[in-house]
């Protein structure tokens, strides 16, 4: 078959989740795509492997069935997912505290009814901000100028022993930072998408959401093993020396490589961080809740297996444990002993699994914060991913979707 007849009208270079949604939307308006993906697989950061019978995500995450371009993409409930516990617990000094809807589980009214989680003061702030952002449409919250997640909690009149108690320890998870620098904007759709929605996990692992986007593609549209070495003047150049004609190239890589390809492209500083995959005989909380430390000596634990069955072989748990920063010698030795103590149990019998580092994670997202940026870069070369919007699933997504949209605009104007 000729070039000619094989060439598309664009060429997405990465099939992560911001790739996909682009690709869909081109197919979808009549563009002829091709996405070319690097690695052996869709998702970019969104990956799952097997080990000895249990799923690895590359890294801990956690599926929003709220986000507006996942309630448009997937046909929910789907790809067969699991909910977490709606709340979370908190490790103190004093042992664990149950935070959550009162509904939601038996100790919950208990615990803020005696004052053990939140005081009368805390409690009317936290309603307060419920009932605000899970009503106020988003358009409201992107208007409000945009201050650190800090202020805007001490603005919406939180103690500071209620700060330190929940906020610190459950965001440093959500964000990877526990300054609580990051954009009060960013923060209140955060929190707005947890309320509105559930935290799940497909049974499959968190793979199965790009595997799913990709699916809905036509069969040949998505390459894998293809790596791209350049972008010509007419399209692009692959590592085995291919050339792809395209009318227009969007770069949905991960923020290294579209600077490579791009170099005209700023990206964020990113932040990283290590998750410890553990196989315990037995499951050391009977519950699928996420756990978060006052201590703030891990960013998050839970028993995975707990939420979906299927991530351990039968008669196994499967314990994920994410830390902030890169693997270190001796880190995960330590870690052991802290687990033992939230767990109340010996975590120094725990199998260790796995261990993923994910370098670039989450874009840091300080006030202020673009919430969406163009993905133009020049005439015919556009950029998109979680660094030209907000460092979540939504965020890549609707920033793949703005890629299309422009790409859509601009080979009309030709």
């Amino acid at each position: 078959m000729s070039a000619e007849r094989c060439s598309p009208d664009v060429v997405v270079i990465g099939a992560g989740v911001a790739g996909l949604a682009c690709a869909q939307d081109l197919l979808a308006a009549g563009l002829a795509v091709q996405v070319l993906e690097a690695s052996d697989g869709v998702g970019g950061r969104m990956r799952s492997d097997r080990v000895d019978g249990f799923v690895i995500d590359r890294g801990f995450q956690v599926f929003n069935t709220s986000y507006p371009q996942v309630r448009r993409r997937l046909e929910l409930p789907g790809p067969d997912l699991r909910p977490f516990t709606r709340g979370v617990l908190v490790h103190t000094e004093a042992g664990r505290r149950r935070l959550t809807a009162p509904g939601s589980h038996p100790s919950a009214l208990v615990g803020l009814l005696s004052g053990r989680v939140a005081g009368p003061r805390d409690l009317a702030a936290l309603g307060a901000l419920a009932l605000s952002d899970a009503l106020l449409p988003p358009r409201r919250i992107k208007r409000r100028s945009d201050l650190s997640t800090r202020a805007a909690l001490d603005r919406a009149g939180f103690s500071d022993a209620f700060v330190e108690r929940f906020f610190r320890p459950f965001l440093s998870g959500v964000f990877l930072e526990d300054r609580l620098e990051t954009s009060a904007r960013v923060f209140h759709l955060v929190w707005r998408s947890m309320l509105r929605g559930a935290l799940c996990l497909p049974a499959d692992g968190i793979g199965a959401v790009p595997r799913a986007l990709a699916a809905a593609l036509p069969e040949g549209v998505v390459r894998l093993g293809t790596p791209v070495e350049r972008l010509t003047d007419d399209g692009v150049e692959t590592a085995a020396r291919e050339i792809v004609p395209a009318r227009a190239v969007v770069v949905a890589a991960g923020p290294g490589p579209a600077v490579t390809l791009l170099p005209q492209v700023t990206v964020p500083v990113y932040r990283t961080v290590t998750t410890y995959y553990h196989a315990p005989a037995e499951s050391p909380l009977r519950e699928p809740t996420l756990l978060v430390d006052t201590r703030r000596r891990f960013l998050n634990t839970c028993v995975l297996s707990e939420v979906a069955a299927s991530y351990a072989p039968p008669g196994r748990a499967l314990v994920a444990t994410s830390v902030p920063g890169a693997d270190a010698e001796g880190r995960e030795h330590g870690l052991r002993g802290v687990l033992s103590e939230v767990y109340e149990t010996d975590a120094a019998r725990w199998d260790l699994l796995a261990v993923r580092t994910v370098p670039e994670a989450l874009p840091a997202m300080a006030a202020p914060q673009e919430l969406t940026r163009t993905t133009r870069v020049t005439p015919g070369r556009y950029v998109c991913g979680d660094h030209r919007a907000t460092g979540s699933v939504q965020g890549a997504m609707a920033s793949g979707a703005r890629a299309a949209r422009e790409v859509l605009r601009d080979l009309r104007r030709r």
